[in-house]
């Protein structure tokens, strides 16, 4: 059975030209992500909630494009017009998630790359590709043209804890929080067999068939477009730009920035020590 579903496979790759030398294909992802917003028992204007609430808004709904080969693939996010006056990826909000990096998976050598951008400065991540136990279900649906199969896993995560960033209080503080929360979620993702190719968007991959969704307890990305041999070919190159780190380091970074952000906070940042009208 084993057998026959691999020739099934080649025989699809054959189809679509996959393992043609020059194959490449680029699809076209929607991502949103839901944020519960927690201001940390802060006093905050109404008209000031509603800013913050659009700001996160822009910075965690976003269109990516990945380029991929039989081996190799980039994952970017679109070009877009900015409206004037507002910042790229949402502002502060952008900067403090670092997201909008550009991603680059070589799954035959098992490494990748992204750029990441937190407060201002530019990090090049250069690490082992992170590996999920995929576990393939039976389960299938329609996306697109596609049929897609469904596959489980799960993985230990840590985000960024906004409560305790926004919350005042002293070190001494009994009631005081990490900025980091690490918890263990389920990943659901959505694999076309009829693209034989293992790439997905961002880190996810490992799968007998492109990725066109993938959710996880905040975030759903989903393939809107795919384009198989695409008349005009692009390089996939990996980032080069930044301070070179591991993911073990800028997570560290990251950390130690988040808890300077939280004693700015704490101590006023900027706005009227004790004040309701602080920007946080």
């Amino acid at each position: 059975m084993k057998s026959f579903y691999f020739f099934f496979l080649m025989l699809l790759a054959s189809h679509f030209g996959i393992y043609a030398q020059d194959f490449q294909g680029e699809a076209t992802y929607f991502s949103k992500t839901t944020v519960d917003m927690d201001f940390g028992g802060r006093q905050i204007p109404e008209d000031r909630k509603k800013e913050i609430m659009q700001r996160m808004k822009e910075a965690n709904e976003r269109t990516y494009i990945l380029t991929f080969d039989k081996s190799t693939s980039i994952y970017k996010e679109e070009e877009r017009l900015e409206q004037p006056g507002n910042q790229r990826g949402g502002g502060r909000f952008g900067m403090m998630s670092g997201a909008g990096g550009d991603y680059y998976k070589d799954v035959r050598d098992g490494r990748y790359l992204v750029k990441n951008e937190l407060f201002g400065k530019i990090f090049l991540v250069d690490d082992k590709l992170p590996t999920l136990e995929w576990k393939l279900g039976g389960e299938s649906k329609q996306i697109g043209n596609y049929t897609a199969f469904k596959a489980t896993a799960t993985k230990t995560i840590k985000r960024p804890n906004m409560r305790a960033i926004f919350r005042r209080g002293g070190d001494n503080d009994e009631n005081k929080e990490e900025e980091f929360t690490e918890k263990e979620i389920e990943i659901t993702a959505w694999y076309a067999p009829d693209v034989p190719v293992n790439q997905g968007p961002g880190e996810y991959w490992g799968l007998p068939g492109l990725i066109l969704e993938v959710k996880d307890d905040i975030t759903v990305i989903l393939c809107t477009k795919l384009v198989l041999n695409p008349t005009e070919k692009k390089e996939i190159k990996a980032p080069n730009k930044g301070k070179t780190v591991t993911q073990e380091e800028y997570d560290k970074i990251s950390k130690d920035k988040m808890a300077e952000m939280r004693e700015n906070f704490r101590r006023g940042g900027g706005g009227n020590r004790g004040g309701g009208g602080g920007r946080p």
